[in-house]
């Protein structure tokens, strides 16, 4: 009897020890860690002076480790070679600083760690570190400070570097593109303003560069620039704005690439309005050529005819100030086959033409073999227009509300540049109700003209505009539902479109100015809209 008795108690203790086993694997767990690392202690101290050192080290009260220091870590001047900072992939309880470059004598270094510097485990960030030496008698601490801008967006980039060139016996505006800045911050991921700190006095060229390959020197085709005119004067008591804008490329040809039978492209950068291109040397009887504009790439195509029967041959480019001689390798390609399609989509709005495109140059238009009938087979009148160089054939006709229209090409109505006729073509198009579309007034206060009022999608997409040079009502009739975003567009040379800035030619971007608020364009819903400009 006392043999089960024992075995029972026995039993129990068991199944007790396992429960609490149990127990034990599956915690309950504390609060989240939401608490930033802590600085204990750092080797020199901050703000320490007459630096000769070559390793600085900052201990924290638990584990940290460097996070995005590419982006994060910002040094002031910037130090070439960079230093050596550890850890990087792992966690420790100090940050170490190797410095590697030989340091220029009585100057102020800043590092900017932003958001770099994380805890081990949940990675709450120690906000904005700086640490600061001079490797003089004190510690410069003058500052400018400003707000950044993009000129066409409504919202500026993130990361944005900000830098202070002096201005001195060596200084001249190409310096941007060459070397690198002698002060400089970042606006990082969420400020629009910044503050360059830690400054000598003296006389500076303030700029900031979206610096897409992080060697603070200025790249055109990849770069965004902003710069403040003339120079600038510390200490300063001002708040500086600039605007960043993407320069227009200086205008380059590439070299001619054989693409289809008598047809050579012709990539550029740049503005390729004024190109022209020529062939050097004899030309075949007769000989003819059209050049036409890739819609999506920047590239020009070279037609020709008849063909040549060269191996090589050379051409000149020309456009306004720019020349150049490339010399082309001819290829046995056959040519392309006809293609026509239509541009418009089958729903037309009641200001819109209906476009026809093809892959091969139009010549040759015959209106009597075009017919447009709406609905009821009725014949409708109709007038066209053409871009030679996008090659799009426009037809222009009245249209009625919650209408249908049949638009027939009979073949030979459209001929291409290598005399090939079109087959019989059938399109159709339609149109919507005046109940479905909206339409927006606007009406501005304070502008100066010549002016662009423009309606842009919530990505940007420019979906309506209009141009004028002197007071007005600007009224947007029959749009699309949706939401729009209003710019205006201050446009000082009259051409119609916005100019971007020069930097070397000291030209600011056309001024740009967006209404606060998004306009709900609804369906059957009239928006009226008072824009005062600043």
């Amino acid at each position: 009897m006392h043999k089960k008795v024992l075995q029972g108690l026995v039993l129990i203790a068991m199944m007790i020890m396992i429960a609490s086993c149990a127990n034990r694997g599956n915690p309950s767990g504390g609060p989240k860690d939401v608490e930033a690392p802590l600085i204990v202690r750092s080797s020199p101290e901050n703000f320490t002076t007459n630096f000769k050192g070559k390793e600085i080290r900052i201990y924290f009260n638990e584990y940290v480790k460097v996070k995005n220091l590419q982006k994060q870590l910002i040094i002031s001047p910037p130090m070439d070679p960079e230093p050596t900072i550890t850890p990087l992939g792992t966690a420790s309880k100090y940050i170490k600083i190797i410095i590697n470059d030989t340091l220029e004598e009585n100057t102020t270094y800043a590092f900017n760690f932003g958001q770099s510097i994380v805890d081990n485990n949940e990675e709450n960030p120690y906000e904005y570190y700086r640490y600061v030496l001079s490797t003089g008698d004190y510690i410069d601490s003058l500052s400018v400070k400003g707000q950044i801008l993009d000129a066409e967006n409504r919202k500026p980039d993130s990361f944005v570097s900000v830098m202070l060139y002096e201005r001195d016996s060596t200084y001249s505006d190409s310096i941007v593109y060459k070397q690198k800045p002698k002060y400089i911050t970042n606006t990082l991921d969420s400020l629009t303003t910044f503050s360059i700190d830690n400054i000598k006095p003296g006389s500076y060229k303030l700029m900031a560069l979206k610096d897409e390959n992080g060697n603070f020197t200025y790249q055109q085709k990849s770069d965004k620039i902003g710069f403040y005119e003339g120079f600038i004067s510390v200490p300063t008591d001002s708040l500086y704005t600039i605007k960043l804008f993407k320069e227009e490329l200086d205008f380059e040809v590439k070299r001619p690439k054989q693409v289809a039978g008598q047809k050579i492209a012709f990539g550029y950068e740049g503005d390729y309005k004024d190109m022209q291109i020529e062939l050097l040397g004899d030309k075949p009887e007769g000989y003819q050529t059209r050049i036409t504009k890739d819609e999506k790439t920047d590239t020009l195509y070279y037609w020709y005819k008849p063909k040549i029967e060269l191996d090589s041959a050379k051409f000149v480019v020309k456009n306004k100030t720019y020349i150049d001689t490339l010399k082309h390798r001819f290829r046995s390609i056959d040519k392309d086959s006809l293609i026509i399609k239509p541009v418009s989509s089958v729903t037309l709005n009641f200001d819109q033409d209906y476009s026809i495109s093809a892959n091969i140059p139009f010549e040759k238009f015959d209106k009597e073999k075009i017919t447009v009938l709406d609905r009821d087979s009725v014949n409708v009148p109709f007038e066209s227009s053409y871009d030679k160089l996008t090659n799009i054939y426009g037809l222009q006709f009245k249209k009625e509300e919650s209408q249908k229209y049949t638009i027939q090409m009979l073949p030979g109505a459209l001929e291409d540049f290598f005399g090939t006729i079109n087959d019989t073509l059938n399109y159709s198009a339609r149109t919507k109700s005046y109940a479905d579309f909206s339409n927006v007034r606007v009406t501005l206060r304070n502008e100066s003209y010549p002016i662009i009022v423009q309606l842009m999608t919530e990505r940007g997409e420019i979906k309506y505009e209009q141009f004028a040079t002197e007071k007005r009502l600007f009224d947007f009739r029959n749009i699309s539902p949706g939401n729009y975003y209003l710019r205006v567009i201050f446009d000082t040379n009259g051409n119609q479109k916005w100019d971007s800035g020069n930097y070397l030619k000291k030209l600011q971007p056309e001024r740009i100015s967006y209404y606060p608020e998004l306009i709900d364009a609804r369906a059957n819903w009239d928006p009226v809209i008072e824009f005062i400009l600043e």
